[in-house]
């Protein structure tokens, strides 16, 4: 019976220990960098931004911060440094709402941004979970909370992807660990922070964009089955709250931060969508956006640009991989719109694009195949 007690004794003394050298490990590796830049090994990073944001505002310099949803997912930081002068952080977030893009936004204002460029979609506006219950962003992990630093320290798959991380700074096992990084179960395999969610430099882009797939998009969202979901979340009362409560308000709160605020240029087809499958979300979205447009035109620390009625760009389907998504082309674009101040919103006449917009859609006839 001794000899039995002494054993399961051992067992868990043995288990302690484990747990404790793994989480001593994560803490000497710190692969997500969110207690100091990395020293020990060499700095690699992952595609899961909601997680990785987190010690990118940790460990980074910057004094811009970037964020959006899919649409500005695809930017290199070194791109938007480049065409604005800046020292840019991207913290775009694929599917985020305005919760989560205010949220991490705030974080990054604490560390330092004085500049914020905000690629903001109607959509982020619907509703979502409070953000202290959001089941994809951890408050805990950006805010450094006990709570949020011990599920670091202690979680398996972060020990797992510390010793992967020590394992590939040993010499003779850096370049085929590095090389095979991006097909074993690991998400830290980029190397370079630029990156981060970026396509591959080699990418085809042609096949990726095109106005056939543009056209095929189209055709699917508008399909009688499935274009309920056009308007899925969006109800316009509840969506200018979340405005409101999400973005004006941070802005509002921060009045020594410039924000460079921006619709995105989604092609024509999106408009039409709506007007042909869904007309009462083609009004809400410009009832919404014109809310935006009157309230943030009148914030000295605002520049709001529309891109949506450039027809040279909106109506070339080939710009675009379905009806909302542009290619880097168009990413190259919108930098150089935002840096030149090209189509920004006249505060003296707030709705000019909007109307501008509604023209377009209301003439626009959907090519013949």
């Amino acid at each position: 019976m001794r000899g039995s007690f002494t054993s399961v004794r051992r067992l868990l003394l043995a288990s302690v220990a484990c747990v404790l050298g793994a989480a001593a490990l994560t803490f000497a590796v710190d692969p997500l960098q969110l207690f100091r830049p990395s020293r020990l090994v060499a700095p690699f990073y992952s595609d899961d931004t909601r997680m990785q944001n987190a010690g990118l505002i940790r460990s980074q310099s910057f004094d811009t911060a970037f964020i959006g949803t899919s649409l500005a997912i695809h930017f290199r930081q070194s791109d938007i440094d480049r065409a604005l002068g800046v020292r840019s952080l991207k913290l775009a977030m694929t599917g985020s709402n305005s919760r989560q893009q205010g949220f991490v936004l705030e974080q990054a204002i604490d560390r330092g941004a004085r500049r914020v460029i905000w690629a903001m979609d109607d959509f982020s506006f619907v509703d979502a979970a409070g953000i202290e219950a959001d089941p994809y962003l951890s408050v805990d992990l950006y805010r450094r909370t006990a709570k949020g630093i011990a599920a670091y320290l202690f979680s398996g798959p972060m020990a797992k992807e510390s010793l992967f991380a020590l394992l590939r700074s040993v010499p003779s096992l850096r370049e085929p660990l590095s090389r095979a990084a991006p097909f074993l179960p690991v998400k830290f395999a980029l190397s370079d922070v630029d990156d981060i969610y970026a396509l591959p430099r080699d990418f085809d882009v042609a096949r990726a964009y095109n106005a056939e797939r543009t056209r095929a998009a189209f055709a699917y969202i508008t399909d009688p089955v499935r274009s309920s979901f056009l308007g899925e979340g969006y109800e316009r009362d509840a969506m200018i709250r979340h405005f409101e409560r999400d973005a004006a308000s941070l802005i509002t709160r921060h009045p020594d931060v410039t924000f460079d605020v921006y619709f995105p240029p989604y092609s024509i087809l999106q408009f039409v969508a709506m007007r042909d499958a869904s007309p009462a979300t083609l009004t809400i979205v410009t009832d919404l956006t014109a809310r935006i447009a009157q309230r943030l035109t009148q914030l000295a620390n605002v520049r709001l640009h529309d891109f949506r009625a450039i027809k040279a760009v909106t109506h070339d389907l080939n710009n675009y991989g379905d009806v909302i998504h542009h290619s880097p082309a168009v990413d190259a674009m919108v930098l150089k719109w935002l840096a030149s101040g090209e189509y920004r919103v006249d505060p003296k006449a707030p709705l000019a694009s909007l109307e501008e917009l509604k023209a377009q859609v209301e003439a626009y006839r959907v090519p013949q195949p």
